[in-house]
């Protein structure tokens, strides 16, 4: 039903001779500074207890004292009102607040913009185009600086105390620092907890990736209330399972396969490496860490003179390569990789492609989470085969989950 008569919408369209769209939201331009400048009059007369001109029910000393001239920005374009004010300058307005120039409405829109990766100057043009809004490259940021606070809220919230599986990486990015283009990294925690769900605990950007910012990640997801991690997976950046071991002693550390196997074939011609890649799928794909080393063997005798570096990599980090070997298929399938956070991180590059450089860490911080915040808003299922897994961890790793585990 429609919430206003027919005939009343005919003497509207009759008033003010509409043909068109941008006639209709001229109109509605006009109802709406008109609906929010009554609304300001009816907040001042509820303070001060008496409508306009009724002194006989007056029973304070404060009173009208006239208006100040504002403009408001809305959905319906810039509205001119008239804010009254209250002799004594207490009266707080609650439909358009002190210092407010921008309604809501308009501000959800620039966030949801921005979340989506459009540019401020984007941003800027859709707004003049369909709202007929002047909104300067300054008007949206001080709009995105609005989410600050929560960002900040967000980095700091408490933690579970047990996660089965933590994913650690991180994805890069050039921001302008000191009159310089710098590359930052922005380190990336994902965790799975005991019921089975993803959540990104954290995002904390820094210089470029290094163990010793990584143990200062490990130690304030730990001041959060984190007590215990069972399982994480990381790629074979130096120094980082020592890290894990200085925060987290009883935590196992599986390194990222398909990092490895990048990091070995690097080496490799390319008229060899369909070949050599081919041998690496026997290693990793054993159904047990001595097939495996075996098959590790087997490459070396059929490669390791030619290509010894690739080799010498396997073997140096294999005890944490081969960490998913002793455990069963379904927990296999999750820990040997670091896929989750690179599926992750492949969603905020869609974000923020069309940002070749950020102007600051904040302008950085503040996509990156809007981003969090829309591609996790789906992550409400839990992992698949998550009863069996979890069946798994709680024999591997009994006294650890046991209290937690019902």
């Amino acid at each position: 039903m429609s919430i206003i008569p027919k005939d009343q919408l005919r003497k509207l369209i009759k008033q003010y001779n509409l043909k068109d769209t941008k006639d209709i939201q001229n109109m509605l331009k006009d109802m709406f500074g008109d609906a929010i400048q009554e609304m300001l009059e009816a907040e001042l007369e509820e303070d001060l207890g008496y409508t306009r001109y009724d002194y006989k029910n007056k029973t304070i000393t404060n009173s009208r004292n006239g208006f100040s001239k504002k403009k408001v920005r809305s959905n319906y374009g810039d509205s001119e009102i008239k804010v009254p004010r209250g002799r004594d300058g207490e009266f707080e307005p609650k439909i358009v607040k002190k210092n407010q120039s921008t309604l809501p409405s308009i501000e959800d829109q620039v966030l949801s913009m921005y979340a989506k990766g459009m540019t401020t100057t984007d941003i800027e043009k859709h707004l003049e185009s369909i709202y007929g809004i002047d909104a300067t490259p300054e008007l949206i940021s001080r709009i995105t600086d609005k989410i600050l606070p929560l960002v900040t809220e967000w980095q700091n919230r408490p933690l579970e105390e047990v996660y089965s599986i933590v994913f650690l990486d991180a994805i890069h990015y050039k921001v302008r620092s000191e009159g310089r283009i710098v590359s930052k990294a922005a380190y990336t925690a994902i965790g799975v907890n005991l019921d089975g769900i993803k959540e990104v605990l954290g995002i904390w950007v820094g210089e470029a990736e290094s163990a010793k910012f990584w143990l200062s990640v490990l130690n304030e997801i730990q001041n959060r209330g984190v007590k215990d991690i069972l399982i994480i997976s990381v790629d074979g950046l130096k120094g980082f399972s020592e890290a894990i071991a200085s925060a987290f002693p009883e935590t196992e550390v599986q390194k990222c396969i398909l990092h490895q196997i990048r990091a070995s074939t690097r080496y490799v011609s390319y008229k060899d490496i369909k070949a050599f890649t081919s041998a690496l799928k026997k290693i990793y794909r054993a159904a047990t860490e001595e097939l495996a080393l075996a098959e590790l063997d087997r490459l070396d005798e059929e490669w390791g003179k030619k290509y010894p570096l690739s080799i010498k990599s396997w073997r140096a980090n294999w005890a944490e390569l081969a960490t998913f070997f002793k455990y069963p298929k379904e927990l296999r399938r999750i820990i040997y990789t670091t896929n989750n956070v690179e599926s992750f991180h492949r969603q905020l590059r869609k974000v923020t492609k069309s940002k070749s450089v950020f102007p600051n860490d904040k302008a950085l911080l503040k996509m990156l989470y809007l981003a969090t915040m829309d591609a996790t808003e789906r992550w409400t299922m839990r992992i698949r085969d998550w009863p069996i897994i979890l069946s798994q961890l709680t024999v591997y790793f009994k006294e650890r989950v046991s209290d937690y585990v019902i």
